[in-house]
């Protein structure tokens, strides 16, 4: 079993606290006048997305939790599931809204997507950087706006909003940043 030291820490580490699978999102080596060195820490629990702060002494050893990640395809969503296959055995599992934590909106049929397991069950999943999703619905670009660089919403298909320029079109395929939810390039007009 690998084990951390709290010198080990970086943002972005997997720890497990208490049986728990933990992302470390901000961390601090304090070094006070008097007493021992600590670490202290912000972490996001991989299986509730809830955030801990806490504090380990200098030296303190953490497990590694039981990870592994697989490359899905995203299926189809029922209700508040969405489903997922492994393209080579064709296994499938399902993810809720609540486990996805918003990237539901930038992930279309058929995105192949990250999925995060903790001993043996869907926890999360990533997106890649950028996806390629249709333009659902935007009000019409009007003559002489173009030259002014604004922007206007635009609804995907996956029912997420984001600001486009004025030339983009209903049908048109555009390529979206997801780390940002930000319009990046049109890949294809309607």
């Amino acid at each position: 079993m690998t084990v951390y030291d709290t010198s080990d820490f970086r943002n972005g580490l997997k720890i497990e606290v208490r049986g728990e699978p933990y992302v470390i999102v901000e961390f601090q080596h304090v070094k006070p006048g008097k007493g021992n060195q600590f670490t202290r820490t912000k972490m996001r629990n991989l299986r509730t997305g809830g955030v801990l702060e806490n504090n380990f002494r200098s030296g303190e050893k953490l497990g590694k939790p039981d990870l592994e990640e697989k490359e899905m395809q995203f299926l189809y969503r029922d209700g508040d599931q969405y489903h997922f296959m492994d393209n080579e055995t064709y296994e499938q599992t399902f993810l809720t809204v609540a486990q996805l934590g918003g990237v539901e909106k930038f992930m279309p049929e058929n995105t192949i997507v990250q999925i995060l397991f903790y001993q043996g069950q869907a926890i999360s999943a990533d997106l890649p950087n950028f996806v390629e999703i249709k333009v659902a619905q935007t009000d019409p670009g009007v003559k002489g706006d173009t030259a002014s660089g604004g922007t206007k919403p635009a609804t995907l298909e996956t029912g997420a909003t984001i600001q486009v320029p004025f030339h983009i079109d209903e049908g048109d395929l555009l390529r979206v940043d997801t780390r940002a939810g930000q319009f990046v390039q049109r890949v294809r007009g309607a």
